[in-house]
């Protein structure tokens, strides 16, 4: 082990003994009381140093190997410690791909600081390029998903829709100005190569048959073009998804309202037929409008502003992100709404419902607590 404070957490004295690491309260960690040549011995923990030197020059210091110990031994219980030479064969290779690597310096630092596990951020960065997504819907808000995600290491984005690009299908981080009048999931395609990073992905199959030795999905996003599937999905579009345990995530605008959410996990939380059967339990004649809303054909344009359809497909990928490196974000079983022009993130929790047939009121629910507390951890030196 070469131990290496992880330079993502910026450091500060408190006062004349306690140091802190981090700066906001999610990921801030304290550690004393810290003596003179204990904080000096901090600046050696670059990752160019195994224990053996490290004891070596600490004793030029006056400090112990014991002190050396223990101190490493609770820097990494803190999760302040990450090692360059960490996180397995697939970290490994991700390192050999230096201009990879640098590209993804970012992301891989804010996994450095959401994963304790010397070398633990790196890995979940590489085992992103193994992982398959498919994105559902290629308008303002879910080209740019599958963008920020094949961008963010994915290394299989597949994008459906149809139709041709409009020109109100263009956006800054989604499909270009040059794409209006080209097939929605052949500039969709051209999107994900161009933001890959490594190269682009393997071509993708069918929605239903992926290519031989591709992998299953690991999840699907669901951002079509019209907001009312996401903000009332359909029961009998999800039933393959809850049917085959695939997880999906649904993300879109629908009147000027940003709808993130949830996240079904099935089995395990609520779906979109739980959805369905408590609003109907809310509001017995909401079957009676949802039918009007859905009967006939809309040619006017949605009303998606650019900037909130930007802030949705953000947090959507965010949340993706999340959940693909093997957390449970907010999303999960709940459902985070943002109305202009106050623009304020709500959150509603989404059950299980009794009558729904996909099963998940049956079970225990998923502990639905984010991985990072927002409460400050203090450990003594």
């Amino acid at each position: 082990m070469h131990p290496m404070l992880k330079p993502a957490l910026r450091r500060a004295w408190r006062g004349r003994n306690t140091v802190q690491f981090g700066v906001t309260p999610a990921h801030a960690v304290t550690l004393g009381p810290m003596d003179i040549a204990t904080g000096s011995f901090l600046e050696l923990l670059d990752g160019t140093r195994g224990l053996p030197l490290l004891r070596e020059e600490a004793r030029a210091l006056d400090l112990s190997d014991r002190h050396v110990d223990i101190l490493v031994s609770r820097l990494t219980e803190a999760g302040l410690l990450d090692d360059p030479d960490a996180g397995g064969p697939e970290a490994d290779a991700l390192r050999r791909r230096a201009e990879t690597l640098e590209r993804q310096r970012p992301d891989a630092a804010a996994l450095s600081v959401v994963h304790p596990t010397p070398g633990g951020g790196l890995r979940r960065l590489a085992a992103r390029r193994a992982m398959r997504v498919q994105v559902r819907g290629a308008g303002r808000v879910g080209a740019a998903v599958a963008a920020v995600l094949s961008g963010s290491g994915v290394g299989h984005v597949e994008v459906l829709d149809g139709g041709r690009t409009e020109p109100w299908d263009v956006a800054p981080g989604g499909l270009p100005a040059s794409s209006v009048g080209e097939r929605r999931d052949t500039a969709a395609r051209q999107l994900v190569r161009r933001s890959a990073v490594g190269g682009p992905p393997r071509p993708g199959g069918t929605a239903d048959a992926p290519p031989r030795g591709e992998p299953a999905l690991s999840l699907i996003v669901v951002a079509p073009r019209d907001g009312l599937s996401v903000y009332v999905p359909d029961p009998d579009i999800a039933a393959p998804w809850i049917a085959s345990g695939t997880p999906h995530l649904y993300a879109g605008v629908i009147e000027a309202t940003g709808v993130v959410g949830p996240l079904v996990l099935p089995g395990g939380t609520g779906c979109a037929g739980c959805l369905a059967l408590h609003r109907t339990d809310r509001d017995p004649q909401w079957p009676r409008m949802l039918a009007q809303w859905r009967s006939g054909r809309r040619t006017c344009v949605q009303a998606c502003d650019l900037g909130l359809a930007t802030a949705v497909a953000g947090l959507a990928a965010a949340h993706a992100l999340s959940f693909l490196d093997g957390e449970l974000p907010a999303s999960a079983g709940a459902r985070w709404e943002a109305a202009m022009p106050m623009l304020d993130w709500r959150s509603e929790r989404l059950g299980p419902h009794r009558d729904c047939t996909c099963g998940a009121a049956g079970h225990t629910e998923v502990e639905l607590t984010p991985a990072a507390g927002a409460t400050q951890d203090t450990m003594a030196g």
